[in-house]
């Protein structure tokens, strides 16, 4: 852990030294791009870039991109890259050949972590640094001494994701092969059933380094234990007498313990990129999505067959276009190779979920000693109280002397007054609160509106284990929806609210909490728990909600 931190912590120094100050010819990223998924997300994004490099906070001399996905049907990031491709070369023409760019995929409305979902998971705050870093600048920071040991190409990475690596001395991370290049990690079985799986040519030696340059035979995504045995993608504990396994799945393994080493970020040379732009270009339309991943990735390789071309298993909507598509990309690719880096020392950590989210700000001792994580950051607070386990988190706020934050909570861009009190396991962002109680694993998160040109407020609440990607077809079916762990149709005669498609935004045909208008807008922050005209959250022991839970009441 310690040579992890330390590395870690380099670059961190690194990248605050390069923050705000025009960058050298091949010294970093000539284009750094962001993908959104629609127009209105890439102006938001783009206002936030603005705003960053007119405080200094990035590189300068670097061409910062959002690239939209088309309107209509959902594309995935595999879509999002191929259409990312075509943006370069509209802007750059055939200049793009000689570039190094980072694309970072950040589009959609982060369902499953709802405080990242109107900034956009990529300006996620971290508790780190002064001002605080975010997701953007975090990749930044990782990703340092890629561009100066790389050739011209596109490196593809997630914006709700970490990757924390060590190498020697004299060692550094080089992607200047042909074909497609990926950063692997040993993990778990268990991990591997939900990634990216590799399998690996015998490597030449029984030692292991903490970095190794692999071929890889295939790629499987998201297999099974018993698909990780019979493709052989199952390495023994060998040389290593522990084993640190990322993810938070971190395990002191007996000699001959079996792993496996899962994807993270990968790369693509200038003319495999080309390849793809080309394929997207000669299609009229695309519309089905597809997964950078599973559908790039899989056909790569000698080992790598059309098979996975028909299996739906982890597809979230089936489309009629879908087969075709894969099998002409895996076709495309065919005979590509993907070499693969390995990283015996490293970690990745995926911050997605609000149940991620809270772990590894509050929770895991690991990633917050490896990338020296805060319970403080950038903000005026009393010190917050810890538990042997976990501690509160409090990101760019300003906390009440009076007021009381649980371990296991994290408070971000918000104002806390006197007699406020916040539970376990909460997620409070960007809200005004004073005298609330909040009771433990809610998530209460504000948002500023424009209506008919005047600026006004709404807070959302929820549980952090409501499931707010879940979705019904009828409303007959709502019943199925739980709210606060609640059946919500419930919820809605409570309230004295009737069951009706104009509850519901968006398609009538996928209900949802995401989509339920049970929110009211408001002339400030404060009002909605202080204005007794709007909605207010108030403590019951109505046996429904259970005593001390929270209870919506309808308008007065």
């Amino acid at each position: 852990m310690e040579t992890l931190r330390e590395a870690t912590l380099r670059k961190l120094r690194r990248f605050s030294e390069l923050r705000g100050k025009p960058v050298a010819a091949g010294e970093f990223w000539d284009v750094v791009a962001i993908t959104a998924a629609d127009e209105k997300q890439e102006l938001a994004y783009k206002q936030q870039l603005s705003e960053k490099l007119r405080r200094k906070e990035l590189p300068l001399g670097v061409q910062y991109h959002v690239f939209p996905d088309p309107a209509g049907t959902k594309i995935g990031n595999g879509g999002s890259t191929l259409c990312s491709l075509q943006c370069l070369e509209s802007l750059y023409g055939d200049e793009w050949n000689s570039f190094k760019v980072l694309l970072i995929h950040s589009g959609g409305y982060s369902q499953r972590l709802p405080n990242a979902s109107a900034l956009g998971k990529i300006f996620t705050a971290l508790p780190l640094g002064e001002p605080i870093y975010q997701m953007l600048e975090l990749k930044l920071a990782m990703y340092v001494d890629f561009p100066s040991h790389m050739k011209p190409g596109v490196l593809v990475t997630c914006a709700d994701d970490i990757e924390l690596y060590s190498v020697g001395d004299c060692q550094y991370i080089a992607f200047d092969q042909p074909g497609f290049t990926a950063l692997a990690h040993p993990s778990s079985l268990a991990v591997g059933t939900t990634h990216g799986v590799f399998v690996l040519h015998s490597a030449s030696s029984l030692q292991h380094g903490d970095l190794e340059y692999r071929q890889c035979h295939r790629f499987l995504h998201k297999p099974t234990i018993e698909n990780m045995h019979q493709f052989n993608a199952v390495q023994r504990q060998g040389s290593f007498a522990q084993q640190d396994f990322p993810g938070g799945d971190t395990a002191c393994l007996p000699l001959h313990t079996e792993y496996v080493y899962t994807d993270s970020l990968f790369y693509m040379d200038h003319k495999s990129a080309k390849k793809l732009l080309d394929f997207y270009k000669s299609v009229d339309q695309l519309n089905c999505e597809i997964d950078a991943y599973g559908d790039f990735l899989q056909a790569l390789g000698p080992g790598a067959t059309a098979e996975y071309t028909r299996n739906t298993s982890h597809v979230t909507k089936e489309d009629s276009q879908l087969l075709d598509m894969r099998q002409k990309i895996f076709h495309l690719l065919k005979g590509t190779p993907l070499n693969v880096v390995v990283l015996n020392n490293s970690r990745f950590y995926h911050i997605g979920t609000t149940q991620e989210y809270l772990l590894h700000f509050t929770s895991d001792s690991t990633l917050r000693s490896e990338l020296g994580l805060q319970s403080i950051a950038f903000s005026v607070s009393p010190s917050v109280p810890e538990s042997s386990n976990e501690t509160a988190c409090i990101i760019h706020s300003i906390l009440d002397s009076g007021c009381c934050v649980a371990p296991g909570s994290v408070v971000e861009y918000s104002r806390l007054g006197p007699e406020v009190s916040i539970g376990e396991n909460c997620i409070v962002s960007s809200s005004v609160l004073a005298n609330t109680a909040v009771p433990a694993y809610s998530f209460v998160c504000s948002l500023s509106v424009r209506t008919n040109g005047l600026l006004e407020y709404s807070t959302m609440v929820f549980s952090v284990q409501d499931n707010l990607k879940g979705s019904v077809k009828t409303l007959e079916d709502i019943k199925a929806l739980q709210f606060f762990g609640v059946c919500f149709l419930s919820c809605l005669d409570i309230w004295n609210l009737k069951a009706t498609e104009k509850l519901f935004s968006g398609s009538k045909r996928n209900l949802s909490l995401w989509t339920a208008r049970i929110f009211p807008v408001c002339p400030s922050l404060s009002s909605w728990n202080l204005n007794g005209i709007s909605w207010n959250l108030k403590q019951t022991s109505d046996p429904l909600f259970g005593a001390g839970n929270w209870r919506l009441t309808a308008p007065c």
